[in-house]
């Protein structure tokens, strides 16, 4: 294991145990009504959520409520950028990768704007996700075809004085939390 990684690996557990400690406290509603907030502007355009696993703070009431095109990440493969399938609140779901459920029916969709799951932020607006680079690749693949908005959503207690990072991190557009919206320039 490198340096960053070792840093990486602290800085995950970190971050699982603050998230616990506050899943299932009553934030998620507080986050719900910031998040809608902060996609009031992109109402129409494709967005890409998450089915929360584990005690991920959850956006489906505000996907649901999406007048566009909504997909959720399936992992086509290790090292590999995700693909967005097609969801709706009455979908028929499969099991997925890592626990997480996917549609049955694989429709593709590109999204312009898209809700990161994450289990920790900085202030600089650089995440720490699970350590597979997939939504690294991701953003980056979509970065490069045009204007994308990657929004970060998470507890206001997951955030850290510094996320350690390489040269593959991409960095977010915002975060939403219980507390509210932050944007980085």
């Amino acid at each position: 294991m490198t340096g960053i990684d070792t840093e990486k690996a602290a800085a995950r557990k970190a971050c699982f145990a603050a998230r616990k400690a506050v899943f299932g406290t009553g934030r998620d509603a507080a986050a719900q009504a910031h998040l809608v907030a902060a996609l009031a502007n992109h109402a129409e355009k494709p967005l890409a959520g998450y089915l929360p696993i584990r005690s991920e703070i959850d956006p489906v009431p505000v996907m649901a409520g999406h007048r566009g095109p909504v997909g959720v990440p399936v992992i086509p493969g290790a090292a590999q950028p995700l693909e967005f399938h097609r969801w709706t609140p009455d979908c028929a779901l499969v099991a997925g990768p890592f626990g997480a459920a996917v549609p049955a029916e694989r429709q593709a969709i590109t999204p312009v704007v898209l809700i990161v799951p994450l289990l920790g932020f900085d202030a600089r607006g650089f995440r720490l996700g699970y350590g597979g680079g997939f939504y690294d690749r991701t953003l980056q693949r979509l970065r490069a075809s045009g204007p994308v908005l990657a929004l970060g959503f998470a507890y206001a207690a997951q955030e850290l004085p510094r996320v350690p990072i390489d040269a593959f991190d991409q960095r977010l557009d915002g975060i939403v939390t219980d507390e509210g919206p932050r944007w980085f320039t």
